[in-house]
Parts: structure tokens; C-alpha cells; sequence
């Protein structure tokens, strides 16, 4: 199958999951639901062109393998939370702001359908990869997506944890990796994708595997993202969480900073 029929059919599974999704979100009010739908649908484009490329086989079954429990788990976790929480307040929002119009809704679930092509462009470049065996940068892509996952993994269960504490609602959560950055999920999401550009080495297209990260950092750090996590922070949080933006790092994990004394005044 080339690569437009490749494409093409990740495309049409999307639409077909995204249209289903936004039936489901009219009906109970919750749009969250667009990102289970994502994270299934790009694990699911995963496993599609792990199956259906003409590369070698170990790294198309690496491919289906690993992006398919990728997606399976983000998916799982974000499931559990729109399932037993009110609508995300970004999606509350959004809501508000377009008075709950079923068009633009509609339109919002199709683009995200988009979105899983654009993000199963690495899984091509793995799975044209003709190199019939494990090298180096195998154990090396092994190794990251080890990383990226269990430190996401880890990242989600720690705030879970925090927001089922009644005691912690208005307050921002700073245990475990929220210490060291305010977005860890999203950092450990980051860094799987590096995991995709590692097995692609020898593919004739292997170039193409950077997209993952580079389009990922995009969206976190300037779309999609980052700035509407903490847009809803701010609105529902407050201080707390201006307090949290002065001392820790927005995105990449290191050692919280000390927080300005009020008493220290600038020289005249």
C-alpha cells in the first residue's frame, strides 16, 4: 500500500472515531472525550502502518507494539478521567465561548481527526525502515520510550492522586515530578516521541520521524497545550498557581527555584 493509501486510511478511521466522539460529547455535555479518541486513534495509526508497511519486520512490529500500548495507556488514563470527572475546564470554556455550538464542535472533533495524521507521520518513517535487525539505535529507542512512558505514567498517577484529595481543591500540585515542572506529563510525552526518530534510523525517510517531536514541542509549548493548561490554572487557582509559575520550570524538569523574598526591594 503507498503512502497516500497508508495515510488515508489512518484519516478515514479518525473522522469515522472523532464523529462517533462528538455524538457522545452532545449527548452528555464533555468534549474530553476528543482526547481519548486521540491518543486511541494515533496508538491505533500505530499498529495500522506497523501491520500494513513494507519495511523489515522487527521494526514494524516494534512500531505496532510500542505505539499501540503508547496510545492504549493515555488513552485508558484519560478515559478514567473524563468518565468520573466533570468537562475539563479548557473544554468548559470553549464551551462557554462558542455558546455550546454543535457546528463548531463538530469542525473542532474533525481537526483533531487531522491531527492524528500529522502525528502518525514518524510511524511511516519506522515502518519503511528496511533493517532487519536490532542495532544500537534500537536499544537506544527501547530505551527512550522506556523513559518517556514510565515517567508519564508516573507523572499522571501523582496528580491523581492530589486531586482526589478534597483537601488540595484551589491548589496546585507540587509532589513527586510537579516539583521539578509544571508540566511533567506533557515532558515525558515530549520525550517518548524521540523514542520513533531512534528506530527510523536506516529508513529511506527517516528524516520524516522528526516530525513527532518537533510538532509535539509545537503544539505543548505554544498551541495547544501549555498555554491553555495554565490559562485554566491561573483562572482557578489563582495565586497559588502564580506562585508555582515563579518557582518551578514551565516544561523541562529541574530544581525549583528559590521564590523572591517580599522584603527584597530593587535599589533606587
Amino acid at each position: 500500500m503507498n503512502t497516500l493509501a497508508l495515510l488515508g486510511t489512518v484519516w478515514l478511521c479518525a473522522a469515522l472515531a472523532m464523529g462517533l466522539g462528538w455524538a457522545w460529547q452532545q449527548r452528555r455535555a464533555n468534549a474530553g472525550i476528543v482526547d481519548v479518541i486521540w491518543a486511541g486513534g494515533v496508538g491505533g495509526a500505530a499498529i495500522l502502518l506497523g501491520v500494513l508497511g513494507d519495511g523489515a519486520l522487527l521494526p514494524r512490529s516494534l512500531l505496532a507494539v510500542l505505539g499501540g500500548l503508547w496510545g492504549l495507556r493515555l488513552a485508558r488514563h484519560l478515559w478514567t478521567r473524563v468518565r468520573g470527572e466533570s468537562e475539563d475546564g479548557r473544554y468548559a470554556h470553549l464551551r462557554r465561548h462558542w455558546n455550546g455550538n454543535a457546528f463548531l464542535f463538530f469542525l473542532f472533533f474533525q481537526a483533531q481527526a487531522l491531527l492524528v495524521v500529522l502525528f502518525a507521520l514518524p510511524f511511516l518513517a519506522v515502518a519503511a525502515n528496511p533493517v532487519p535487525h536490532a542495532s544500537a539505535w534500537t536499544w537506544v529507542g527501547l530505551l527512550v520510550w522506556l523513559l518517556g512512558v514510565a515517567g508519564e505514567a508516573a507523572a499522571d498517577r501523582q496528580l491523581a492522586r492530589f486531586r482526589a484529595d478534597p483537601g488540595n481543591r484551589g491548589t496546585t500540585c507540587r509532589s513527586g515530578w510537579w516539583r521539578y515542572s509544571r508540566h511533567p506529563n506533557y515532558f515525558f510525552e515530549w520525550l517518548h516521541w524521540l523514542a520513533y526518530v531512534a528506530l527510523a534510523v536506516g529508513s529511506p525517510i527517516a528524516w520524516l520521524a522528526w516530525s513527532g517531536p518537533i510538532v509535539m514541542y509545537a503544539f505543548l509549548r505554544w498551541i495547544s497545550g501549555i498555554p491553555y493548561t495554565e490559562a485554566q490554572a491561573l483562572r482557578t487557582r489563582g495565586e497559588d498557581y502564580r506562585r508555582y509559575q515563579a518557582t518551578t520550570p514551565m516544561l523541562f524538569p529541574w530544581f525549583p527555584r528559590t521564590p523572591p523574598s517580599p522584603d527584597t526591594h530593587e535599589a533606587p
